[in-house]
């Protein structure tokens, strides 16, 4: 089952930006993920269209199940 970390953050107009990380590992912690989005916000390395990545809104984890389904 693939994992995405899906962090989700408000930028200066007050829009929602999302910083996806693929493959996340299934031990990852909420302190983990709180350190990384703290950085994100307060380093200010981000910025989108919206602007600079301003404030933390929520994070989660995004699970996908593929089954394959045989053709002919």
């Amino acid at each position: 089952m693939a994992r995405r970390l899906e962090m989700i953050f408000t930028n200066a107009a007050g829009r929602r930006s999302t910083i996806s990380v693929d493959n996340a590992r299934d031990d990852i912690t909420q302190q983990e993920v709180q350190a990384a989005m703290e950085a994100v916000v307060g380093r200010g390395i981000f910025s989108t269209s919206g602007g600079d990545i301003a404030a933390i809104d929520s994070a989660r984890i995004v699970a996908t199940e593929i089954t394959d389904i045989p053709v002919e």
